[in-house]
């Protein structure tokens, strides 16, 4: 190459001054590939485009977020599933996890508040007024969906609320209280109500997009959330946010927009989570997928046990009398594989595969399921998932095409009835009738009332949280429920147990799994996945770990969490 330039620089000599004179010439930057910045923004499409990045944003797949908890257990020999702050979601059930360096949470959620911010900065100075208002009311509720992640996770977290560059003093920003943020989310989502339409204002086209009800019920979420943590953690007005989310919630409700999902009769809740469910008045957002354009693999996950069921969820569920088991004469015990299931809630069948029960399997054949015990496979607990395992031959071939409900009315219902009786120490039948009751109704399950739980000495408060439980099972509520109740450290340390193995026909079918080898089995014969001693709740754990390398990044503005 050198020889042959050395050949021809003198031809190339006398064409330099023109070459010159043209780079004199100004040069046309803009990119070819994107629209650049100051071309943009000029027109309501402008910002009701960059609106539509946002919804990238909401929550994936719950897939194994309960298994931080006690309701659900993730099989992998390792653990294996890396929860969102970075941490092994094995290590955070059994509280054995360390501080992480980096936080996928921490890092996505101010990566998409900056995306928010921008589109805000952009609206104050745009002249398009009003026009633009419906994609300032989408990014505030982003930017609030955000902030929610974060500070249930971490607690206080700093407060950005412009777009920051490399050399933003606001980079160093300290951390906000966790009533702090909360309000801020708040003042977000109050600000953005008016400006989003109504559920019923949205055409077929723009199915999916952030409404009012959308708006309420992620306030409802957050201000309960607040108002038992500042009750049970003795931080702040309970009663304040325990209003808000009690006014926020009567908003959804009244609106008249949502509804229960009861399209297919009785078996309505196991519908729900699949695609029958899609796009039904119990919805209220969603992280939508398509045919061939966008799809995941949560199907094939569960008929792979990443998550199972515990003996604590099973034992959740009540008889259809309306008791618990340990006061209903129902319950027929544990000694076949089907026992427990009997005369039980219909939504443990909807939850959990009842073994023997025709699931849905490869080339679409309906074969009879039994759990297993071994192997990489196996779903150590005894149970299997049955929600959200969808019957379609494109979901076992890891392209499932339901969506996923990030907000849905049987919530709201529950936040309502939830903040009701927290800030009142009661709650009337007439609300119970129109929040627990209606859950109950869709599966056919007696209604709650003040004067059954009087009659057969339950707690009111315990079977509305029960409820809550059993309605949200495997939907990645379970950690934060017992975090802000204040129950983790007396439930997430016991041991994890599952079906009952011996003297029972489990051990009848497996005869060559030998007790105390292969499983492990506690005083009254019930599988035994991680014992008590290997298990611990500690204060520390309320809240997670600030990620290292942002308190290393933060010069020494960002403090970490208590016992971290």
């Amino acid at each position: 190459m050198l020889r042959l330039f050395n050949r021809y620089k003198y031809l190339l000599l006398p064409l330099l001054p023109f070459l010159l004179a043209a780079c004199n010439k100004k040069l046309d930057l803009t990119p070819k590939d994107q629209i650049a910045d100051t071309l943009f923004w000029n027109t309501p499409e402008d910002f009701h485009l960059a609106a539509n990045d946002f919804y990238y944003d909401l929550q994936a797949v719950p897939e194994y977020i309960d298994n931080t908890s006690d309701i659900a257990f993730g099989t992998s020999v390792g653990g294996g599933v890396i929860s969102s702050t970075g941490a092994d979601a094995r290590a955070v059930s059994n509280g054995s996890y360390l501080a992480t360096l980096t936080s996928p949470l921490w890092d996505s959620s101010y990566k998409r508040i900056r995306g928010t911010n921008y589109l805000l900065q952009k609206a104050q100075s745009s002249t398009l007024g009003t026009d633009i208002d419906r994609w300032v009311g989408e990014a505030l509720f982003f930017r609030a969906y955000h902030y929610w992640n974060l500070v249930k996770t971490f607690g206080g977290v700093p407060k950005i609320e412009t777009v920051l560059e490399v050399n933003s003093p606001e980079l160093y920003t300290p951390r906000s209280s966790q009533a702090e943020i909360i309000d801020f989310i708040l003042t977000d989502l109050d600000n953005a109500v008016d400006k989003v339409p109504p559920q019923s204002g949205l055409t077929g086209d723009e199915l999916g997009r952030v409404t009012r009800g959308a708006v309420l019920a992620l306030k409802a979420r957050a201000a309960l959330y607040m108002g038992t943590w500042a009750k049970y953690h003795g931080q702040g007005d309970a009663n304040k946010y325990l209003d808000q989310a009690i006014d926020a919630a009567d908003k959804a409700i009244s609106s008249g927009e949502y509804a229960l999902y009861n399209s297919r009769g009785a078996d309505s809740y196991k519908y729900l989570f699949i695609q029958q469910g899609d796009d039904s008045k119990e919805v209220i957002l969603a992280l939508r997928y398509y045919t061939n354009r966008n799809w995941h693999n949560w199907t094939r996950e569960l008929w792979f046990n990443a998550t199972v069921p515990t003996k604590t969820m099973a034992d959740m569920y009540l008889m259809t009398d309306g008791l618990p088991i340990t006061q209903s004469a129902l319950f027929q015990g544990y000694n076949t594989l089907t026992s427990e299931f009997q005369h039980r809630d219909p939504r443990m069948a909807m939850s959990f595969i009842m073994p023997g029960s025709n699931v849905f399997f490869e080339g679409g054949i309906m074969r009879p399921t039994f759990p297993g015990f071994t192997g990489t496979n196996a779903t150590r607990t005894g149970y299997m998932q049955r929600k959200f395992l969808d019957e379609t031959i494109d979901a076992a071939t890891f392209r499932g095409q339901y969506d996923f409900k990030e907000f849905r009315y049987a919530e709201v219902l529950l936040v309502l009835a939830e903040a009701l009786y927290e800030k009142n120490g009661t709650i009337s039948d007439a609300d119970l009738a129109r929040t627990i009751s209606q859950l109950r109704t869709r599966v056919n399950m007696p209604p709650l009332t003040n004067a059954f739980v009087t009659a057969n000495g339950l707690n009111m408060l315990n079977e509305i949280r029960r409820e809550r439980t059993v309605e949200l099972a495997f939907e990645g509520f379970r950690r934060d429920d017992l975090r802000r109740w204040k129950t983790a450290e007396t439930l997430m340390p016991m041991a994890v147990r599952g079906v009952k193995f011996q003297g029972t026909e489990y051990q009848q079918r497996y005869p060559d799994l030998k007790i105390g080898t292969d499983i492990q089995v506690d005083g009254n014969g019930f599988i035994i996945v991680e014992p008590a001693s290997a298990r611990s709740f500690l204060p520390k754990h309320y809240l997670d770990p600030v990620p290292l390398q942002q308190i290393q990044l933060s010069h020494a503005t960002l403090d970490q969490n208590t016992g971290w």
